[in-house]
């Protein structure tokens, strides 16, 4: 990040009355007064400007200069991962102090200056907004449902008829054309047409990166108004679509370790002969992870029934993941569409006022002809709510941490 040539003319002010850090300040000197120094009244734009998380990040400062103090390796996996979440918090400070400093210029009576502090208040404010992705990123968690290439995503139309038809099969397009635009590949499975050219229902398995990562947040109830071919009064008319995205079902393998096994012999019972009651022919096998327990003595081989019992458990640990994976799919189904109503939207595509609005965003966008090309204009929306997401986790996590 360079200097800007108005913070470098009043660089020594500022920084006696703010204490600001140079970037290469060495991270064990980190002063906590950083970041309660800054007017965040002045900064009201700025994502993470919040009190909780101020307080949080400066706790992880504190904590690494203890970390780096005691000098004992046994911290040196916390310090790695500690590292790029400091180099986030000073470079994110120093930025801070920066767009404070200029903000203070903005009303000079000197246009040239006016000028010069507009451009690098939007430099900056671009490098803040890509700083604190990176934060955010380090601060969380990472969810391995994100790394999920392959999904499934299914388009069903709602209320209204065959005008929720007709707009659920313009949704398609638009998806299959943003599927294009990430590179990503479409295949059709399910696909039920209606005569007048609607869709009822289409399935895809869409698979490629960040697939699950970013069209889980189009999953939920879409409404769109607008007056239909087939209305002879001109009346607008409210219908919906629901959307679902969900990960395919993996290949269910079935690996026994010997160590999750407790295999236990013991003499058959029942009736059998001599031999069956009077050998260890009986076998149990439990699964230690699960505690899952079969057993098996319908032969007087010890190690026929032993392989027919390690069937049986595979058999049943299979059915488990199986019943898992169904269980998963159907609970995202119905966290992601409650009910198909008028009411249950996520976002809204008005055609009389060419007007799209995402009710998770502040804000309208308009060019709904563009948008429902399916491109940048519908990535952009994605990756707000992306980081709108990921900045209420941390929140979350953070509140948490604090109350604790």
């Amino acid at each position: 990040m360079r200097i800007s040539p108005i913070f470098r003319i009043f660089r020594n002010q500022f920084t006696n009355s703010y204490g600001i850090l140079p970037f290469n300040t060495p991270i064990i000197k980190v002063n906590k007064s950083i970041i309660r120094n800054i007017n965040y009244e002045k900064l009201k734009e700025i994502k993470l400007n919040n009190v909780s998380l101020t307080k949080y990040l400066t706790s992880i400062q504190d904590r690494y200069k203890k970390l780096l103090c005691d000098k004992d390796k046994k911290h040196l996996t916390e310090i790695n991962k500690l590292s790029p979440i400091i180099n986030c918090i000073i470079h994110r400070n120093d930025i801070l102090k920066n767009i404070l400093s200029l903000k203070e210029l903005e009303n000079e009576n000197d246009s040239s200056l006016r000028d010069l502090v507009k451009s690098d208040l939007e430099e900056y404010s671009q490098a803040l907004e890509k700083l604190e992705e990176e934060l955010i990123a380090n601060l969380l968690h990472h969810s391995p449902e994100d790394d999920c290439r392959d999904i499934i995503f299914e388009i069903n139309s709602g209320v209204g008829g065959q005008e929720a038809m007709l707009f659920a099969k313009e949704l398609f397009e638009m998806y299959k054309n943003f599927a294009e635009f990430k590179g990503w590949t479409v295949e059709i499975a399910e696909y039920a047409v209606t005569d007048i050219g609607g869709l009822r229902h289409v399935s895809l398995l869409i698979s490629g990166e960040d697939a699950f990562k970013l069209l889980k947040y189009e999953a939920g109830v879409h409404r769109v108004q607008r007056i239909p071919s087939t209305e002879k009064s001109g009346r607008i008319h409210t219908s919906t679509v629901s959307i679902v995205a969900m990960p395919q079902p993996t290949d269910i393998q079935i690996h026994l370790e010997h160590k999750d096994l407790k295999i236990d012999t013991k003499r058959a019972t029942g009736a059998g002969g001599q031999h069956v009651n009077t050998t260890d022919s009986a076998v149990r096998i439990t699964h230690l992870p699960t505690g899952i327990s079969v057993e098996c003595q319908v032969d007087r081989s010890q190690i026929k029934n032993r392989r027919i019992a390690m069937t049986k458990l595979k058999t049943l640990l299979y059915q488990k993941e199986l019943d898992s994976q169904l269980e998963k799919m159907d609970s995202t189904k119905k966290s992601q569409v409650r009910t198909n109503f008028r009411n249950e939207k996520i976002r809204t595509y008005n055609f009389n006022q060419d007007r799209i609005t995402d009710h998770r965003l502040q804000g309208n966008i308009h060019n709904l002809k563009g948008f429902l090309q399916g491109d940048k204009a519908l990535e952009e929306v994605i990756l707000k709510l992306d980081h709108n997401h990921k900045y209420e986790k941390l929140l979350e996590k953070v509140n948490e941490i604090n109350q604790s």
